[in-house]
């Protein structure tokens, strides 16, 4: 088996240990691959997420900072490194790097709205309410199927825009 190969089987491994609960034996794993890789994001990822599970999120951050600065995550993987990055900063209380991380991702993939969530939560948390509120009801007004807001989506978005506008 080769370098790759092994690296490979041994990612493959470390998620499903994390999958199936085994978070403890996950970590060790992915902790040992970031040593031998230093460089492969993929592995950092895996290693920041399962720090993550584990409740040790400022382990986390330095895994999901290799993960978002390195290259070759798939597009589905950058998006989860920065959602990870982000919320994992705005848990420890570092909302301004929670702000920059969420915002520099919602730019990057506008068409999630699991950043833009998590953005509008940095937001308040860095004591921008407003702007958070306003971002979370246009998220809201424009992906709720739920007919009671959807007869309102008009009045909902208008107010977005500007909710200290009196009319």
């Amino acid at each position: 088996m080769t370098g790759a190969d092994d690296r490979d089987a041994s990612v493959a491994r470390a998620v499903r240990l994390r999958e199936d609960g085994l978070r403890e034996e996950s970590r060790e794993l992915l902790v040992a691959l970031s040593a031998r890789f230093p460089d492969d994001a993929e592995v950092a990822y895996q290693t920041a997420w399962v720090h993550d599970t584990l409740g040790l999120e400022a382990d986390a951050v330095p895994y999901y900072v290799r993960a978002v600065d390195g290259s070759g995550l798939t597009e589905d993987d950058r998006r989860g490194a920065l959602l990870g990055l982000g919320s994992t900063y705005r848990a420890l209380g570092r909302y301004s790097e929670a702000v920059a991380t969420l915002s520099g991702g919602a730019v990057e993939f506008p068409e999630d709205n699991a950043l833009k969530t998590f953005l509008a939560m940095a937001l308040y948390n860095a004591g921008r309410a407003h702007d958070g509120m306003r971002l979370l009801l246009t998220v809201l007004a424009q992906t709720s199927s739920d007919p009671n807001l959807v007869a309102y989506r008009p009045a909902i978005e208008h107010y977005a825009k500007d909710l200290d506008a009196v009319e």
